[in-house]
């Protein structure tokens, strides 16, 4: 009981560290957009966080598939995936001198990765609850 249990609280957990990236993200985005903050130090906040957050993505696939998890690892290398991709081909990163032509490109990319870590978590919340329902039995 405690082993299953422990093994998705360490999900939640990572996932809802990777929802607070992802929506810091699209704060800093926001500010940029509304003015309140100026491009430099945008992208800056923005760089910060890439690598951690894209460094947590690929630390839960793993403990997914560790874990045996194969479902919740299948669903959840899509953007593990992309984010290789996003880094191979060097842009991960924000330009500073190209931040409001792609404000848009980048606001969604990050909604769309805000939306998918959200399932991720109600997907986990579920088998969590699960496997502490089946334990009980």
């Amino acid at each position: 009981m405690v082993g299953g249990l422990l093994v998705w609280l360490i999900a939640f957990f990572l996932l809802v560290a990777l929802l607070v990236v992802v929506a810091y993200q699209l704060m800093c985005l926001a500010d940029l957009e509304f003015d309140y903050i100026n491009p430099y130090d945008s992208a800056s906040r923005i760089n910060y966080v890439v690598l951690p957050e894209f460094v947590l993505q690929g630390v839960l696939s793993l403990f997914f598939l560790l874990s045996g998890h194969w479902f919740m690892f299948l669903f959840s290398t899509p953007v593990l995936y992309y984010n290789v991709k996003l880094y191979q081909s060097g842009h991960h990163l924000v330009d500073v001198t190209e931040i409001f032509n792609l404000l848009n490109r980048e606001k969604k990319r990050r909604l769309f990765k805000l939306i998918y870590f959200v399932s991720l978590l109600f997907l986990s919340l579920f088998w969590m609850i699960w496997s502490v329902m089946e334990d009980d039995d």
